[in-house]
């Protein structure tokens, strides 16, 4: 492949810049795009939880949540290839190939959406009771499902649309189209909700309507931008040696993605067996301490974007400095968010139930898990690294092993006999930890192995 661009010397923040300094302006947007974006799932929960009650909150958390993220998880997990592919091409000034890499790129999310509002349509009521859902849940979850994945088109367009937009350095009007269809999200559930009482179907209806319009907004800035990511919709198809090397990097991340899924899926079964109750304190807890995991994926996001762009630009160096970098801010966020959500979880669980034995349960869920919160770190970096480098496949293969078959092993060996909640919830920390371990030992072999001058000219 030969570039069309002759302006290598253009200056470029991501490959140019102060890195702590691009790397927050680039990480503080992306924090709260998706910080937003996840409050289309939170003020449905807060809404229906306070207007419509806990069997409802159930109902669009729980076994839906698992779902749509299984699902649309592995698709968001497989366009990663796409972002990181986009941001080697624009790092490295190549305008025909980052043309090339847009337009396949909406193609999959086209061709994804289709494929799982299939899916999601036949599959929703047999995974519904292959979790084990209560029966008093079981028809609100199918009803949210049926209708949230008639939404599945817009979904993913936004979401590789972003992407797109964040590989080549801006975070910033995602950011603006997530609190647009925020807004609109909250207004309309209040509209749904709770002047029409519609209930779980008005939640699933206000959240793909809101979706639609983040689409539109983003369907906008790449059909009128000039930049070489400008999108035409007559040039949207797949081009397949792009498409290979999409694939290359996007299904062990897909696959990655499935991974935290499917045994985040089995845990869920085994919450559903404690009663509705449980379920409940599940859920919500699992909204409250949600800035947490947002934190984590903007610098996964934050650190893959960077070590791809100086990557293809041929700057082993500040490879390395990015990763320095984000290990440390996301470290030094993740140690205080934990302090805060152990000393003030309790109030947090009051956003989504009043309900006190829901209350006291989700607040020792959250108190547990926030002793452990940091020990997650090196998984997300390190492996955000090595996709920004292409390096996709050993870091599922880690991914696989530390987060699915240990927590199957324990899942399936230890829980049987000690019956709690809390050894339900032991099965994450243990993972995290192993599984950290596992990445330290196997980042720094590939850092050595790739860069091996870049070392020995550091230890000499």
């Amino acid at each position: 492949m030969t570039s069309s661009r002759q302006t290598s010397a253009s200056y470029n923040p991501l490959t140019d810049g102060v890195i702590w300094k691009e790397m927050l302006r680039f990480f503080f947007p992306l924090l709260f795009g998706t910080l937003f974006q996840q409050l289309y799932n939170t003020v449905d929960a807060v809404i229906v939880g306070r207007f419509v009650g806990k069997i409802a909150l159930s109902a669009v958390g729980g076994t839906s949540a698992m779902l749509i993220n299984l699902l649309v998880g592995f698709f968001l997990g497989l366009s990663s290839g796409a972002s990181v592919i986009v941001a080697q091409f624009y790092g490295a000034k190549r305008d025909k190939e980052v043309s090339l890499s847009v337009h396949t790129a909406v193609a999959m999310a086209l061709f994804g959406g289709v494929l799982i509002m299939i899916i999601g349509e036949i599959a929703t009521p047999a995974y519904t009771r292959l979790l084990r859902t209560p029966e008093a849940v079981v028809d609100g979850t199918i009803l949210y499902l049926r209708i949230f994945f008639l939404g599945m088109i817009p979904n993913l367009f936004y979401n590789v649309g972003a992407a797109i937009l964040r590989a080549v350095g801006d975070s910033k009007r995602p950011l603006y189209y997530l609190i647009t269809s925020c807004i609109a999200n909250i207004l309309l559930d209040l509209f749904f909700v709770v002047m029409l009482d519609m209930g779980v179907a008005g939640v699933a209806i206000a959240t793909i309507l809101s979706q639609l319009l983040s689409a539109l907004l983003v369907f906008v800035a790449l059909v009128r931008t000039n930049e070489n990511y400008r999108l035409s919709i007559r040039q949207i198809r797949f081009d397949l040696p792009i498409l290979k090397r999409m694939m290359h990097i996007g299904i062990p991340g897909g696959i990655q993605s499935s991974v935290y899924m499917i045994s985040n899926t089995i845990i869920q079964a085994c919450v559903n067996g404690f009663g509705t109750d449980i379920m409940a304190a599940w859920t919500a807890s699992g909204k409250a301490d949600v800035v947490v995991w947002l934190v984590f994926g903007a610098f996964a996001v934050t650190v893959t974007t960077f070590v791809g762009q100086n990557h293809g630009a041929g700057k082993p160096e500040r490879v390395k400095q990015s990763v320095r970098t984000a290990f440390i801010m996301t470290m030094s966020a993740v140690l205080l968010l934990g302090v805060l959500i152990y000393s003030f979880g309790h109030y947090l669980m009051y956003l989504f139930t009043t309900d006190a034995a829901v209350v006291e349960s989700g607040a020792y869920m959250l108190r547990f898990f926030s002793v452990f919160y940091w020990t997650y770190v090196c998984v997300e970096i390190f492996s955000g690294a090595l996709r920004g480098m292409g390096e996709a496949l050993i870091p599922t293969v880690i991914d696989l092993f530390g987060v699915c078959v240990l927590r199957l092993l324990w899942v399936f060996l230890y829980v049987p006999r000690h019956y709690t909640i809390d050894s339900v919830m032991y099965s994450y920390p243990l993972s995290w930890i192993i599984t950290s371990v596992l990445f330290v030992i196997y980042f720094i072999y590939y850092m050595k192995a790739q860069f091996p001058r870049l070392y020995r000219s550091a230890s000499s």
